[in-house]
């Protein structure tokens, strides 16, 4: 083929998702024009972010797993996407965040800090600064860091929103973050949450102590088809796992820590005393 360019997949994470996006569209036999047509584009435009001279977007990756029968599968340009825009993210999670935009039930549980679902955007913003200054990260992947998970909550305003059962361990809303507005407007909106028809809010107290069955952060989605997905992290790594064997048990230590937590009542009870006590 004349001016064919060879590429070179291992030369970034760009470079790969180039790569595998000609090989899909040649082993179908299709031309960039087709493929072009199918996804809203020029097939100049193709043979641009085949060859890494332009980077793919979100809106592309969708309509691709579109044109080529990939959507919330494992092998999804979605997914590839999220991996290449949010590297910074810890492994797993963002393989985690394609199941959660399809869960129907949401479970989750967090120890420290606010559930990023359930983060005002001003908190997200001063965790994602402390990051900044500590070296973590740069200032730019705090924006995405930001920017991503406006887009994981948008998950919660779908025309059927998931069920969300949240279970936050006391330090979550005692741990001031960002100053005294944005602890208290942070707050005021768990409180608000509470209220909603498709949300459970619950707050394990310090009282709860050895009853407490997790040390680390656990999220369970279940998935349209009823399977269901755990995900869990340590401070170097994340891990998705689906088999039945490792989410059941995990599970059955969610049930038992919401019969050990606050009620509902008690936990926006609690939660409005400290916003009270906000320094």
């Amino acid at each position: 083929m004349v001016n064919r360019k060879e590429l070179n997949p291992e030369a970034s994470a760009q470079a790969a998702f180039g790569a595998r996006l000609r090989r899909l569209r040649e082993e179908r036999g299709w031309t960039q024009d087709h493929l072009g047509a199918l996804v809203g584009c020029t097939g100049r435009h193709i043979s641009a972010i085949e060859t890494g001279r332009k980077s793919p977007t979100l809106p592309f990756s969708h309509k691709a797993d579109a044109a080529l029968n990939l959507t919330g599968t494992a092998d999804s340009f979605e997914r590839e996407w999220r991996e290449i825009k949010h590297g910074n993210l810890l492994e797993g999670f963002p393989e985690y965040v394609g199941y959660e935009g399809r869960a129907v039930e949401i479970r989750l549980f967090q120890v420290g800090i606010v559930p990023g679902l359930l983060q005002t955007a001003e908190y997200a913003q001063a965790l994602a600064n402390g990051d900044v200054r500590r070296g973590a990260i740069t200032a730019e992947q705090a924006a995405d860091r930001v920017a991503f998970l406006a887009e994981r909550q948008t998950a919660l305003l779908r025309e059927r929103p998931p069920m969300v059962l949240v279970v936050m361990d006391e330090s979550c809303i005692r741990r001031p973050i960002g100053g005294r507005k944005v602890m208290d407007e942070q707050l005021q909106h768990l409180a608000l949450f509470a209220e909603l028809p498709n949300s459970v809010l619950q707050v394990a107290p310090f009282d709860i102590g050895e009853r407490r069955p997790f040390n680390l952060p656990v999220n369970l989605l279940t998935l349209p088809d009823r399977s269901m997905v755990a995900y869990a992290e340590s401070h170097a790594q994340g891990h998705v796992d689906r088999e039945s064997a490792a989410v059941l048990p995990l599970l059955t230590g969610y049930h038992q820590l919401q019969a050990a937590s606050l009620s509902q009542a008690g936990s926006v009870a609690m939660i409005n005393e400290v916003r009270k006590g906000t320094p």
